[in-house]
C-alpha cells in the first residue's frame, strides 16, 4: 500500500493517467572506448505497485483533468510573462518595448441574445426585450435559429487560423509602411512578436486574445528602433485587422469570405507596477490569457470536450440546441468532398475550429517545451538527492555516461476504483483544491 501511494503521488493529482506496459534499462558507457558496462537500473512495469507505469495525461482542458490543466495554465502564464517582463532566457529590457493587448472577434452570423452595455458600463435590455442575467443560459443563442447562419459560423471557426496568419503578414506590412520602410528594411531594424490564445464566445464563435510586441531585429533581447512606439503598433494593428481576409469555399453557389468582426479592442500594456484603472498591467494580461488556455468549446457547448465517433452521440449529450446545431452543421459539411481538407467531422466537437489554442511567434519568449524540460530536470535532481543517487565524476579519470534502452506500449487510461480512492487521500494537486472527496 505505501508503495502504491508513492506511485500515485508522483502523478501530481492527475485523474486520467496513461497506463504503459514495458521496461526501461540503464547501462553505464565509457565515452572514450564506447564500451557498455554494467546494468545500472532496470524498471519493469510488472514490478510496479499499479501493475503499469503511470504517466500524467497532460491534458490542457479543465473538464478532462483539473490538475494537468492547472499546470498548463501556469506554464502559459510564465510563457506570457517572460515575454512581458523578461526572464527564462529573455532580457528584462523587454519590459520597455512597445506592447499592446488586442482582442479580435468574429463577424456576426445573426442576432443573438446578449447583454448590451450603455454609458458608464450600464447593462441594457436585449433585443428580445429581456434584461438577461449574466449567467442566463439563453445568452449567445440566436433570436431566430431558423435564420441564423450556422454554415458561415462553422466555416468561420475552420478558417480562423488562416485568417490570423494573414493578419500577421499584413501587420508587418502596415508597421513598415508607417515607419517609411520597405518590408525588407523593416526586418533589418525591427521584429514583430506575439503570443495569442483562442477563446469561444457563448455563441460558439472563436475569437483571439493576443499580446503583440515590437523588438529589435534579433527579437526580445535587442532594443527596438526609436520610431517604434506603442501608438504606431496599435495603428498598424487596426489597419491590418481591417484588411485581413481569407477566401473560403463556394458552397451551392454561395462564396464565403472571412474577415474579423468590427469589434476590435486594442489597449496599450503599461509597466508591471502600473495600477491605473483603465490601463493593463503585465500580470493582468498574462493571467487573462492563461485562463483561457485551458478552455475549449465546452465554454459554448457546456459538455462536449472530446471528438465524436458517430453523430448519434449528440442525442446523449446535455448541450444546448444551439450547440447541437453547430455540431450537426460541422458534421454535415464534413461529408462534402470539396471540404475534405478542413476535416470538419474530426473537429465537430470544436465547432469546426482546428487550430492550436495557445500559439506564439518564435522570438516572443521561452517555450512550453523548455518549461516542461526544466521541471522534469528539477524533479529528477530532487529524486536523485532524496535517494542519494547523485554521481560525481570530478575526480574520475574515466568519463562515463548512461545508455538507456526502453520499450513502452499503451495499456489504457485512468485509475482503477481502488487507485482513485487512494489518490483522493493524498494532498490535493494544484487546481483541485476545494473539491469534495468521497468518505
Amino acid at each position: 500500500m505505501p508503495a502504491l501511494l508513492r506511485q500515485l503521488s508522483g502523478l501530481g493529482g492527475c485523474t486520467q493517467p496513461i497506463r504503459l506496459d514495458g521496461h526501461r534499462a540503464e547501462y553505464d558507457v565509457n565515452t572514450r572506448t564506447g564500451e557498455i558496462g554494467n546494468l545500472l537500473h532496470r524498471l519493469d512495469s510488472t514490478s510496479l505497485p499499479a501493475g503499469h507505469l503511470l504517466v500524467r495525461c497532460n491534458n490542457r482542458r479543465t473538464t478532462r483533468c483539473a490538475a494537468c490543466s492547472e499546470v498548463y495554465r501556469r506554464d502559459t502564464f510564465h510563457l506570457i510573462t517572460s515575454g512581458l517582463r523578461g526572464g527564462k532566457g529573455v532580457a528584462e529590457q523587454v519590459a520597455a518595448h512597445p506592447r499592446v493587448f488586442a482582442t479580435f472577434t468574429a463577424p456576426g452570423f445573426g442576432p443573438v441574445h446578449n447583454r448590451p452595455t450603455g454609458p458608464a458600463g450600464s447593462v441594457r435590455r436585449c433585443r428580445c426585450g429581456v434584461l438577461h442575467d449574466q449567467d442566463d443560459d439563453v445568452l449567445g443563442t440566436p433570436l431566430d435559429p431558423d435564420t441564423y447562419d450556422y454554415e458561415a459560423a462553422v466555416l468561420w471557426n475552420a478558417h480562423a487560423g488562416p485568417l490570423w496568419r494573414r493578419f500577421s503578414t499584413y501587420l508587418r506590412r502596415e508597421a513598415a509602411k508607417r515607419a517609411g520602410l520597405s518590408q525588407r528594411e523593416f526586418r533589418e531594424h525591427a521584429r514583430v512578436s506575439f503570443a495569442k490564445v483562442a477563446e469561444y464566445q457563448k455563441r460558439g464563435a472563436v475569437h483571439f486574445h493576443a499580446v503583440i510586441r515590437i523588438d529589435g531585429p534579433e527579437g526580445g533581447n535587442t532594443p527596438p528602433p526609436a520610431w517604434a512606439t506603442a501608438e504606431l503598433l496599435a495603428d498598424a494593428l487596426r489597419a491590418a485587422a481591417t484588411a485581413a481576409r481569407v477566401d473560403g469555399p463556394v458552397i451551392d453557389g454561395r462564396a464565403h469570405v472571412f474577415t474579423f468582426g468590427r469589434q476590435l479592442d486594442v489597449r496599450i500594456i503599461r509597466g508591471a507596477d502600473f495600477n491605473g484603472r483603465e490601463e493593463l498591467t503585465d500580470r493582468a494580461v498574462a493571467a487573462y490569457i492563461a485562463k483561457y488556455a485551458t478552455k475549449g468549446a465546452e465554454t459554448a457547448t457546456g459538455a462536449l470536450d472530446r471528438p465524436l465517433k458517430f453523430l448519434a452521440e449528440l442525442a446523449q449529450l446535455d448541450i444546448s440546441d444551439h450547440a447541437r446545431r453547430l455540431v450537426r452543421t460541422a458534421w454535415t459539411l464534413g461529408a462534402r468532398r470539396d471540404l475534405e481538407e478542413l476535416r470538419l467531422r474530426a473537429w465537430a466537437h470544436m465547432l469546426g475550429f482546428r487550430g492550436h489554442f495557445s500559439t506564439k511567434s518564435r522570438r516572443y519568449s521561452t517555450t512550453l517545451g523548455a518549461l516542461r524540460t526544466a521541471r522534469a530536470e528539477w524533479r529528477a535532481a530532487q529524486a536523485a538527492l532524496a535517494t542519494g543517487d547523485l554521481a560525481t565524476s570530478e575526480n574520475s579519470e574515466v568519463v562515463e555516461t548512461a545508455l538507456v534502452l526502453s520499450h513502452w506500449v499503451y495499456a489504457g487510461t485512468g485509475l482503477t476504483n481502488t487507485e482513485a480512492w487512494l489518490a483522493e487521500t493524498l494532498t490535493p494537486a494544484p487546481g483541485t483544491e476545494g473539491e469534495p472527496t468521497r468518505g
